[in-house]
Parts: C-alpha cells; sequence; structure tokens
C-alpha cells in the first residue's frame, strides 16, 4: 500500500529516497524483524543469525550514514529526507531502525566537532564499510540512572549529590574509564565503538559529564549478555562493564564545560527520531489492520463496513498523519538552526510513541482473537510501541522535564 504524502514539494529524488527505503524495508527489514523476535537474545547475534544479512544489506545501500553529511563519506540527506527514510525503515521495523541510528552514533557526533584524527579513524572508515562490521552504540543508560540522564536543564540534573555509576578520570595522556552502563545499550552485544556519555566531574551532577567514543576492543572492556526483553527484539541490547580501561584523549569529544548544550542538540535529534520511528510503527498497524477489516466477515458484513470499526480507523490514521507532521517539521527545524528547541523534539517522542501504542492496540482489537496470536506482525508492533514508550527516556520523565523547560522558554502573558 502506497501511503498518501501530504507534502507536494517533495522531489523526484525524495520520492524516490522513499521509495527505496520502501522496498527495503519490506523486503530486508520485515522478514528479518519477525524471523529475530522468534529467537533468544543470544542467538539474535550468534554469527548465523539473519541480523548479519540485514547490516551487510543496510550498509551496501549506505542506510547506516543517513545521519552523516557528505563532506564525510555519508549520504549527505537533508533533515526533510532523514524523516522520509526513517518512517520507511521503521514501517519494516523500529527496532532495525534503532540499531542502524546508534551504529551512526560515534561518527554522528564526531562530525559535530570535526577533528582530523576524529574523521581519519572513527567518521571515513565507518562511512565505507560495507559489511555491518564497523557499528557504534549509545553507552548512556546506567544501572542507577535512566531517563534522569537526559534531562538537561531539570534541576536534578546539577545535583552532585547524585552518583554516578560510570566515570572518567584524567591520567596523563589518557582518560580511564571505570564502571558500568547498564543492559539497555542498543548495539552493545556487538559494537565496535562506543559512543560513552559518562561523568567527568562528580561535583557538577549529570551535567559534569562528558562524550567520548571508546573503541570497544580496548582492555578492560567487557560485555553483559544480550537483554531479553518484550518489545524490539530486533534490536540487540546488552550492559558495558569498564575497568581501568585507558583511552587515548583524542577521543574525547567534548567535557563538562560544553556537555549540556551538546546533549540538548543529541536529543533533538535522537526524540525527533523516535517520533519518525513512532510513525512507521503506527502506519504499519493502521495499514495492518485497514487490509484485515476489507476482508474480515462479522455480523454478515465485512468488518470495514461496521460503523465503529470505520471510526477506529479514522481515529488511527489521524494519529499517525499527526505525529508525521510534527516529527518532520520538529526535526526540520532543530537540524537548521543553532539553539535547537528540545521541548518541540521530546514533544514528538511522547506524542509519537503514546499514539503509536494506542494506534497498535486498536490494530488488535479490530483483529480481534487473531491479533494476540503470533500469526499476525500486530502482535509485534504492539510490544515494538510499548517499548518505545520507555525507549530514549520514559514519557513522563521527559515530559517532566520538557515542561520544566516551559518556564523559562515563554513569556508569561501580562
Amino acid at each position: 500500500m502506497h501511503y498518501l504524502d501530504l507534502n507536494i514539494e517533495l522531489t523526484k529524488e525524495d520520492i524516490m529516497l522513499k521509495e527505496a527505503a520502501h522496498e527495503f524495508a519490506r523486503d530486508v527489514m520485515r522478514p528479518v524483524a519477525q524471523e529475530m523476535d522468534r529467537m533468544t537474545a543470544a542467538e539474535t547475534v550468534a554469527p548465523d543469525s539473519p541480523f548479519w544479512e540485514f547490516k551487510k544489506k543496510a550498509y551496501e545501500l549506505d542506510f547506516h550514514t543517513i545521519l552523516i553529511p557528505d563532506s564525510y563519506g555519508g549520504m549527505g540527506l537533508s533533515p526533510l529526507q532523514q524523516a522520509l527514510v526513517a518512517e520507511e525503515l521503521a514501517w519494516g521495523s523500529v527496532g532495525l531502525l534503532v540499531d542502524l541510528a546508534v551504529a551512526a552514533f560515534p561518527a554522528y557526533l564526531a562530525s559535530l566537532v570535526p577533528d582530523e584524527e576524529l574523521i581519519d579513524e572513527i567518521i571515513v572508515p565507518f562511512c565505507e564499510c560495507r559489511d555491518g562490521k564497523i557499528a557504534g552504540c549509545w553507552a548512556i543508560t546506567e544501572p542507577m540512572h535512566g531517563s534522569d540522564t537526559i534531562t538537561p536543564g531539570y534541576p536534578s540534573f546539577h545535583d552532585p549529590n547524585i552518583p554516578s555509576d560510570c566515570n572518567i578520570a584524567d591520567d596523563g595522556d589518557c582518560y580511564v574509564v571505570n564502571g558500568q552502563k547498564a543492559a539497555w545499550v542498543s548495539g552493545a552485544p556487538y559494537a565496535t565503538h562506543a559512543a560513552l556519555f559518562t561523568r567527568m566531574d562528580e561535583g557538577m551532577g549529570h551535567a559534569g559529564s562528558g562524550i567520548m567514543i571508546v573503541p570497544l576492543d580496548l582492555p578492560g572492556v567487557k560485555r553483559g549478555a544480550p537483554l531479553e526483553k518484550m518489545g524490539q527484539r530486533d534490536d540487540p541490547q546488552g550492559e558495558l562493564f569498564f575497568d581501568n580501561v585507558r583511552v587515548p584523549k583524542k577521543y574525547l569529544i567534548v567535557g563538562p564545560e560544553a556537555y549540556e548544550a551538546m546533549l540538548d542538540i543529541t536529543l533533538s535529534m535522537t526524540t525527533a527520531l523516535m517520533g519518525m520511528g513512532a510513525v512507521g510503527v503506527a502506519r504499519a498497524a493502521f495499514e495492518e489492520a485497514l487490509a484485515y477489516a476489507k476482508n474480515r466477515v462479522q455480523g454478515g458484513k465485512a468488518l470495514i463496513e461496521h460503523q465503529d470499526v470505520q471510526k477506529k480507523l479514522f481515529n488511527m490514521f489521524g494519529k499517525v498523519e499527526l505525529t508525521r507532521q510534527m516529527s518532520r517539521a520538529a526535526h526540520v527545524y532543530n537540524q537548521n538552526t543553532s539553539t535547537p528547541a528540545e521541548e518541540y523534539s521530546v514533544l514528538c517522542k511522547v506524542y509519537g510513541t503514546q499514539s503509536a501504542f494506542e494506534v497498535t492496540s486498536e490494530a488488535i482489537q479490530i483483529f480481534g482473537g487473531n491479533g494476540v496470536t503470533r500469526e499476525y506482525i500486530v502482535e509485534k508492533l504492539f510490544r515494538d510501541a510499548r517499548a518505545m514508550m520507555i525507549e530514549d527516556g520514559a514519557n513522563d520523565i521527559l515530559a517532566i522535564a520538557a515542561g520544566h523547560k516551559l518556564i523559562g522558554s515563554y513569556p508569561r502573558r501580562d
């Protein structure tokens, strides 16, 4: 089914890019995602897993570089084109989309503060990789810290009494990393590099953190077992442990002096990306429900002929479209300004993932008993959508932090 796009200004290049992404999502991502969903977590990253064939094909088509400028060898997509591709890939599998996004994280962050050594050692090799064997992960969540690590500007973010589970210490020509990152690190079971967000100055609380690229083959790095979870089982996640890991100083992206600003920039991209992912998941569920309603007969006529079902489908359709327009607009704006309005990206994530959860739930309701069986994809879409409401920051915590930011962002009407 070709979904109508209200943007009448899409160029031929935009449309071709969107169609290519959809074909890849349909022919490669969705079958692989469904197969991985039935595997154990360990099996998903085993040598014979279909995951590796997906990675190879995605890299061959440059989908691993959708966030990287063409000046460094990436696809060089506009913010709108990034949204077009992300929506389609999430339609195939939001878990595999997340995997591709975090794979690019070290190279993406390095591209924001271009340094010749980082370009040569991190960005170019990643962009030129065609077999999927170079991949990053985003290591920010900790055993005792989850969503509170991504609330810049909130009072607790600066609280020096809140300890960290992972720290960076200065030691001559290296930084030494000690501690643990929690089991929710996407890509951790196999990544070659980590984009490590962690504490450098305990006296500043979370704001005293830094961002560093850590090659995961350094002595002292260990990985936990892949995580068994309810949704997005096609996105391998796991723990990272650091025991006196010595990292050359050239791999530091930013220290405490610029950490909060860089985190704002990062989150304005990641939370909008989650909104785009929600579009893909919700649209997939809507399309499945619409097709099923046209063929399933109850009460002597097709489900689609029942007014209640028509109303359900219209409400589902509306949530897909509203999330799409909002996430595209926020992403395009924030990627074209030096001071991103992060609260709009957070809105994409919070509203979008909540909407995806509601749309996938309604899809199951339309499918009836069939909807709760593994024979149909809607139950997987439901589990994936539910995971998104916690992934990249729990919706309730993000809403509180963004709401706090509104206090200073908008003047009071006299």
